[in-house]
């Protein structure tokens, strides 16, 4: 159980609501038993092709895909994965070669082959697709393939953080006779290597996982299949687990929930797996717009926004305030709005506007999506409305849209302000800077921010200790804080729900808040 039980390894803090006696081995037994392992989640993927996300989709995709490098449970850093071995040929760290596994195939049986690894990379970039994961590929230049199992990833500029960029699951390997070089395959079918394959998709309601017998990595299934089935709401998926419809909920719990499971959890016989997170959630500010393109404006918002009372009135205090892009609990975190701006002031913010020649309330339109990041999302944005609206200076108007059109919109320039959340691509703190900024970034807004760009951000990543890179991730964050184009709000934590039977929920997080699957198996004794 996840309990506070000495003879278990922990991931993160665990909270545990149910108990168990003494220290006795737990097995686990095919899923077959019962059929397969339910999870349910708040989060359904964008798309099913790799070269298009930079999202929530890579939850199935490190489960039905394969990468080089990936993460072992309790590894924080990438472990190799497909390959053999990977690691910098060169003492410049300019070329980075990996080897693969021998006589690796796809799910389908097709050949997965250096080639093919070049190939799923390559078409990343070829298809470019604006604000998708091409913009992790800025230090790659070309990719040489030496052999059937050997390739060298030849870099533009030194990266330490390349094999981080490798273990994402956008770099997964594709079949490349089935993946159009040029184009996103459309067809909804998956032909990838991972640990499960896609037997059966149904486009936000379901996917069947089952396991991938061809699979050589470092995953050791403890189950055969696993059913992912994709909520609205947060009670919902709730309800379901009490009804025993699911046997795990993650990504999504509502913090009323949160706070039922933790208190009353174990009379429905249910376990709430607590771990600390790196998720945060922020405002985007569009520079097109004629009002949130002002300094002022970005400001005056900033100054006002109350964390604490988003943290607490509308999470339950399931959520900690952010006052930097780059989360606590990573090297080179800061709390530059904080030191910036103090406490909320409306009367300080007033001043802003006016020293800029603002004097009438300013306009803004506020987006969030529907769908994303937990039911919490509505109630959040009601709030931020609240504050600013209340401090006399602003009139705001909101509107939300299911992911999928809202992910359009932002990509389109549509929206003033809107809500984004991000889950980290992997645990450093250049992951929470680099994919903001930039002509081409995660957001599809536009952000030049050449210091960071163009000297603190290859500066650190000349440098394999990150301990020692703090000052320019340091200087990297004030910037943020000057400019005020992105405005953190809070740091998640993460949330792992399930019936007292399943175990393996410490073991599934990965250091990316990713859900490992295949870790998860029932409980054949007490």
């Amino acid at each position: 159980m996840f309990n506070r039980n000495p003879c278990l390894r922990h991931l993160a803090a665990v909270t545990s609501i149910t108990l168990v006696a003494g220290c006795g081995v737990l097995s686990s037994a095919s899923s077959d038993d019962k059929g397969p392992i339910v999870v349910g989640t708040t989060s359904a993927p964008s798309t099913l092709d790799p070269a298009a996300s930079w999202d929530g989709s890579w939850e199935l995709f490190r489960n039905i895909y394969q990468t080089l490098l990936s993460y072992p449970s309790g590894a924080t850093t990438p472990e190799p994965d497909a390959a053999q071995s990977c690691g910098f040929a060169d003492t410049s760290n300019l070329v980075y070669r990996c080897k693969l596994r021998a006589d690796m195939k796809f799910s389908d049986g097709d050949t997965l082959d250096a080639r093919a690894v070049k190939y799923s990379i390559d078409r990343i970039k070829k298809i470019n697709l604006p604000g998708g994961p091409a913009g992790l590929l800025g230090s790659l230049d070309r990719i040489q393939v030496l052999n059937a199992r050997e390739l060298d990833f030849h870099l533009n500029k030194p990266d330490a953080t390349f094999p981080f960029v490798l273990a994402t699951p956008a770099m997964s390997i594709v079949d490349p006779d089935d993946y159009p070089a040029h184009s996103l395959r459309k067809d909804g079918k998956v032909f990838g290597s991972g640990p499960y394959s896609l037997r059966s998709y149904e486009d936000g309601k379901q996917a069947e996982l089952v396991r991938n017998d061809h699979y050589k990595g470092f995953a050791e299934l403890k189950n055969d299949a696993v059913t992912i089935r994709y909520f609205q709401d947060s009670g919902q998926m709730v309800d379901a687990l009490k009804d025993k419809k699911i046997d795990v909920t993650f990504r999504g719990l509502a913090s009323k929930d949160i706070v039922s499971l933790r208190s009353k959890g174990a009379d429905n016989g249910l376990q709430l797996v607590e771990g600390a997170g790196m998720e945060i959630s922020y405002l985007v500010f569009n520079p097109k717009d004629p009002w949130a393109k002002k300094l002022a404006v970005r400001k005056a918002v900033a100054q006002v926004i109350d964390r604490a009372a988003i943290a607490h009135k509308v999470y339950k205090d399931t959520v900690d305030p952010l006052y930097s892009m780059v989360p606590a609990g990573l090297t080179g975190h800061t709390t530059g709005f904080f030191d910036d701006y103090g406490d909320p002031s409306s009367s300080k913010a007033r001043q802003i506007l006016s020293q800029a020649g603002i004097t009438e309330r300013v306009p803004l339109t506020l987006w969030y999506t529907t769908d994303r990041y937990g039911s919490e999302t509505a109630p959040e944005f009601q709030e931020i409305k609240r504050q600013l609206e209340d401090s006399g200076l602003f009139r705001v108007s909101l509107n939300g849209r299911p992911w999928k059109t809202y992910e359009e919109g932002y990509r389109k320039g549509e929206y003033p302000v809107f809500g984004r959340g991000w889950f980290p691509d992997f645990p450093d703190a250049e992951n929470f800077i680099a994919p903001f900024v930039g002509r081409q970034n995660a957001l599809g807004t536009p952000y030049p921010a050449p210091r960071i760009t163009d000297t603190l951000l290859p500066a650190s990543r000349r440098e394999s200790d990150r301990g020692a890179v703090v000052k320019e991730f340091e200087a990297a964050q004030q910037i943020l804080v000057d400019d005020a184009r992105l405005l953190p709000l809070w740091q998640g934590k993460q949330f792992v729900a399930a019936s007292e039977e399943i175990s393996g929920g410490e073991q599934a997080l990965d250091p990316s808040t990713i859900m490992m699957m295949w870790e998860l198996h029932r409980k054949t004794s007490w």
